[in-house]
């Protein structure tokens, strides 16, 4: 069986993570330029000032998107370097990139799908308060009616946020990520809902200036696997998706797809005092329904028919980053989240992390990442096939980068990139996304599940 003639398959990247060039063309800093360069906040001191030099080399990008038979490339417009303090001073230059870039990927056949803020907050609306000053959220509504001006009928999907709960939680209450911060739950929480507010603010923007454009965001958070296939114990891993809200707040979907789709926060958190009468009353008077969610799958919990966490076993399966690797999180993931959400769904990023050399022969051979596109994506074809609404995959990413706290040192792309030349090399498992590309199926595919003596249970 094959995935749809419509279903798209894509890679992904984010602003930062590749394009380098932080001063070129008027660009100004990022929360991510400052915090990349404060001592001791990114392994080994390194920085995105080179990154892939995307900036520079998207063309050959692009080429090797094309050759890879690339349907779809999701990536984000840096909110820095098109409005460069984050106001009304409109970079023409920075739009000009991004002209560029878009053009190239329609005359490839590429679909842009474009995220509006993938972190890298202009450092001066961050002197201003950040996402903890409601000015941001205006001012984010501002470039994104800049973006959908100026790439009306090009750009057809537009993400406002990426993973929300991350630059909140890492990155104002954790001090994980930019910029640093370790403030008090309550105070991230009325960032988080600024961040709400900024959402529905920019989706009305957007559709105001292309009303043909469709919206969504990519959320992240915990997922549960049911060990059984099972009406109870569905119910109990949905029963655990109620309770993530209250277990970690920073790592749950709830907290920001409550809101954004239904138009009122999760009834724990209002019951709690964790969100206020004033918070929801906001949400409602502000909503706007979105048109698609964006799910950024990793991995999941397996839990049992009680609900409970099923303890993992000694020497589970697990990345270079050691995030465990569960397959069936790509049929249980975006069955259950539209089962809450009734929203079609993209997975907007999923991928592995693992520490790829340039072997002897000049080539990158990545077995295990191979090996993972295909239990990952049989699952979520078992979902498609079950008319779960799933209209696309975006593999993260396309290209090794800089990964963030980690600097350099994990690799997650299809791409190899050398950082000292900038020389791109198609991995392995790059040539094996490609053939199911165009192929769409796995029946010819020599390294399948069943011809290496594995197979992924569903249930």
């Amino acid at each position: 069986m094959s995935f749809p003639k419509d279903f798209l398959f894509g890679a992904a990247s984010a602003a930062y993570q590749v394009e380098g060039a932080p001063a070129e063309d008027g660009k100004r800093p990022s929360i991510w330029d400052t915090f990349a360069h404060t001592a001791g906040k990114i392994q080994h001191g390194e920085t995105g000032d080179m990154a892939c030099d995307h900036y520079h080399l998207f063309g050959r990008d692009v080429d090797v998107m094309r050759e890879m038979g690339l349907q779809a490339y999701r990536f984000s417009i840096s909110w820095p370097r098109v409005m460069p303090d984050g106001q009304d001073d409109v970079n023409e230059a920075g739009l000009a990139f991004y002209d560029r870039l878009i053009d190239r990927l329609l005359e490839a056949g590429i679909e842009p799908f474009v995220t509006l803020y993938h972190w890298d907050l202009p450092q001066k609306l961050q002197d201003m308060g950040g996402w903890n000053n409601p000015e941001t959220a205006r001012r984010f509504c501002r470039f994104a009616q800049v973006v959908a001006k100026r790439f009306k009928g090009r750009v057809k999907n537009y993400m406002t946020f990426n993973e929300p709960q991350i630059f909140i939680g890492l990155g104002l209450h954790r001090g994980v990520h930019a910029p640093g911060y370790r403030l008090p739950q309550g105070v991230c929480v009325q960032a988080a809902h600024n961040v709400i507010m900024a959402h529905f603010a920019a989706l009305k923007a957007i559709r105001q200036e292309d009303p043909d454009a469709l919206v969504g965001i990519a959320s992240t958070g915990f997922l549960p696997i049911p060990v059984h296939d099972t009406p109870a114990n569905v119910s109990k891993a949905i029963e655990c998706m109620e309770k993530a809200t209250q277990a970690d707040l920073w790592f749950d979907h709830a907290l920001f797809c409550d809101p954004m789709i239904k138009g009122r926060y999760p009834d724990a958190l209002l019951a709690s005092g964790t969100v206020t009468r004033e918070q929801q009353q906001e949400v409602a008077a502000a909503f706007a329904p979105m048109d698609f969610l964006g799910l950024n799958i990793y991995n999941g919990q397996y839990v049992d028919e009680n609900g409970e966490a099923v303890k993992k076993y000694p020497g589970y399966p697990r990345s270079s980053l050691k995030w465990p690797l569960t397959p069936e999180v790509l049929y249980w993931g975006p069955k259950l989240m539209h089962r809450i959400y009734s929203l079609p769904v993209y997975v907007t990023e999923n991928g592995i992390s693992q520490q790829d050399v340039i072997c002897c022969d000049g080539q990158v051979h990545d077995p295990n990442r191979s090996d993972f596109l295909r239990r990952y994506l049989e699952c979520l074809h078992a979902a498609v096939q079950e008319e779960v609404p799933v209209k696309g995959y975006f593999y993260w990413a396309l290209t090794d980068n800089f990964e963030w706290h980690s600097g350099y040192d994990e690799r997650f792309g299809l791409v190899y990139v050398d950082y000292r030349t900038q020389e791109r090399l198609i991995k392995d498992s790059g040539r094996w996304y490609q053939r199911l590309i165009a192929s769409r199926t796995f029946e010819n595919e020599a390294n399948s599940a069943g011809s290496c003596g594995c197979s992924v249970p569903l249930k």
